[in-house]
């Protein structure tokens, strides 16, 4: 029984990172991740979805033990986006309105770090950790120079909802600073140590609670 409830435990904390891992690619990022707020949103969809992926994936590959569980779990991720997308589809925005984030090869240089530090879990939070913060808005930024122009779909198909002080803008490259793609990686590389060694204590804690 206490096997069938950690296990339970486990797999519904899976669940719950991977939705609001959903919501915040949505939420964080509308339109096409940065068309709201220009490159800021674009820096705070990169930190956000890179301490998001972490926590997850590190607390299954743990769990499991084996290292291509982190990949399994941003598969997870990218097909419950593709799902979620479905609801703008149907309120008549075109398929590729919201651009799924690149969560795949981030997380295999995670399971990738695991592996060949013989699942060292410290390697994993720290290389692994750092890897994912630096990496994630690299991919992502390479995924959205190949949508076809991202501010005229979001000029085309506003958001109804949308209050006027929400309303798409021209980036202003370089206002406030020259590069999204190195503040994202930068502060994701930082953060996401923190936040994997959280997702491996969060096992541990999981394990000890459900022992108890």
């Amino acid at each position: 029984l206490m096997v069938w409830l950690r296990r339970t435990t486990h797999y519904l904390f899976i669940v719950v990172v991977a939705v609001n891992s959903t919501l915040l690619t949505i939420n964080a990022g509308d339109y096409i991740f940065y068309t709201d707020w220009a490159w800021t949103s674009f820096v705070v969809f990169s930190v956000s979805q890179s301490t998001m992926l972490v926590v997850g994936a590190i607390y299954y590959m743990l769990f499991t033990g084996v290292p291509g569980t982190a990949t399994y779990y941003a598969t997870i991720m990218t097909i419950y986006t593709w799902v979620a997308k479905g609801a703008w589809f149907a309120l008549g925005y075109p398929y590729d309105f919201i651009v799924t984030p690149v969560w795949i090869p981030s997380a295999m240089l995670l399971g990738l770090t695991y592996w060949a530090t013989r699942r060292n879990k410290h390697a994993a939070i720290i290389i692994g950790g750092t890897s994912v913060g630096l990496s994630l808005p690299i991919f992502n930024m390479i995924n959205l120079l190949l949508v076809r122009d991202p501010l005229k779909m979001a000029f085309k198909h506003p958001r109804p909802t949308l209050p006027p002080y929400m309303t798409p803008i021209e980036p202003q490259v370089g206002k406030f600073y020259n590069s999204p793609v190195a503040l994202g990686s930068g502060a994701g590389a930082v953060l996401s140590v923190p936040i994997a060694a959280l997702g491996a204590k969060l096992n541990t804690w999981t394990y000890r609670w459900m022992a108890a």
